[in-house]
């Protein structure tokens, strides 16, 4: 595999439904996939998508949700199993992140796969309750 490129997409130019659904089959996500319309919407409505790609395939994606002022939100970080400990995925992080220095807030929710946090950690984030006083809520629909 070469060296991914990283780009910003706008809503014109998001990757088509079938790459995007094969990503997200690549590393599990199926409960993104049974519902393709709704993925593909939740990055048209994302304030921020980047994307990586490796001789022509798209290998990584990351998307922002918020409002860009005050809470800028990793809602995805994808990076195809093949694709990985290339640094693919910090680059997608910084990246998204880019134009929202100046945001008080970035937040993100993950799994707890050790592996994980410290890579995390390594782009400066803490866990709350552990690094960074506070306490997270979540819910899911069933």
């Amino acid at each position: 595999m070469n060296a991914a490129t990283i780009t910003a997409c706008t809503e014109s130019d998001l990757p088509a439904t079938s790459d995007v659904a094969s990503l997200y089959a690549s590393v599990g996500w199926a409960a993104y996939t049974r519902d393709l319309d709704a993925l593909m919407s939740g990055l048209r409505g994302s304030l921020r998508v980047v994307v990586a790609h490796s001789d022509r395939s798209l290998v990584g994606l990351a998307r922002d949700v918020g409002d860009g002022a005050t809470i800028c939100y990793l809602q995805d970080v994808l990076v195809q199993p093949d694709a990985r400990r290339k640094g693919v995925g910090g680059q997608l992080v910084r990246e998204a992140f880019a134009p929202f220095g100046a945001v008080r807030q970035h937040g993100l929710i993950t799994d707890e796969k050790h592996e994980q946090k410290a890579s995390y950690e390594s782009l400066g984030f803490g866990q709350l309750g552990e690094d960074v006083p506070g306490r997270a809520f979540v819910r899911f629909a069933a």
